[in-house]
């Protein structure tokens, strides 16, 4: 079922959405339904719903203008991958869609909050690596964007440690019993890289270098960097990926300074 209300604020943000040709509005509502409402694919009738709910006469022929639009036509790319429920934005009209839509509102700010975020991580090594996550956020490559933030926070968790809770953290280690970690001390920065993350904030924890509650958010913004990196069928949205800089931003690198 389309909510009317969701699908007109979308429509809101593409200049002249209604001059366009009933197939174009087609590359439109594709989106929607897929990158908006963050789903891996959307069918036929989905997409007949929303020119019913915008009263709009639908295209004559759905299912054959995504079919042909599968393989391309002539030199031009496809504009739709065919899923085994039904069909997705090639990566190409995503981006292409995205740029027409550079004027939403919602995302001018999103844009405008990462960047004053930018402003208060003074390491100028971090605020460099920082600033090319969110040049990725603002082309549209979300997928790159979480995994660079990610990095970066588990680096900055790092140098933390080692300059502030170096023994405490050891201690914690001397305690493992996991047999997937087969180091016992850490003497430098390259020595994290023999602990699993997953493991790594499990030891933040009992060392009491972080919070329950911030164990909390790096155990679900993990599950989510190891969603996004990798090849799959899941929509990297720009909501997610913005709460996920924001969130981890807020919540470690500017909590923990070196």
């Amino acid at each position: 079922m389309i909510e009317s209300n969701e699908l007109n604020s979308f429509i809101d943000n593409i200049p002249d959405f209604f001059d366009l040709k009933s197939s174009d509005q087609i590359d439109y509502f594709v989106y929607f339904l897929t990158v908006e409402k963050n789903n891996p694919d959307t069918q036929i009738n989905l997409v007949r719903e929303c020119f019913q709910s915008l009263n709009l006469t639908p295209y004559s022929n759905i299912s054959q203008y995504l079919i042909s639009n599968i393989k391309g036509k002539e030199k031009n790319t496809p504009k739709f991958l065919r899923t085994k429920n039904g069909y997705q934005l090639h990566r190409n009209l995503r981006i292409a869609l995205e740029s027409n839509i550079i004027k939403n509102p919602v995302k001018a700010k999103l844009k405008k909050e990462l960047r004053e975020i930018l402003t208060y991580v003074t390491n100028p090594i971090e605020n460099e690596f920082l600033n090319e996550a969110i040049n990725c956020f603002e082309i549209s490559a979300y997928r790159a964007s979480i995994v660079m933030v990610w990095n970066l926070t588990v680096d900055h968790l790092y140098e933390y440690i080692l300059k502030h809770e170096l023994d405490s953290f050891n201690l914690a280690l001397s305690k493992n019993t996991d047999k997937r970690v087969k180091i016992s001390k850490i003497s430098n920065k390259d020595d994290f890289s023999e602990i699993p993350e997953n493991k790594f904030i499990e030891f933040c924890r009992s060392a009491n270098i972080i919070s329950n509650d911030i164990r909390k958010i790096l155990d679900a913004k993990l599950g989510i960097r190891n969603s996004y990196a990798h090849p799959s069928n899941i929509v990297v949205t720009e909501s997610k990926t913005t709460e996920f800089i924001e969130d981890i931003i807020k919540n470690v690198i500017l909590k923990y300074k070196l």
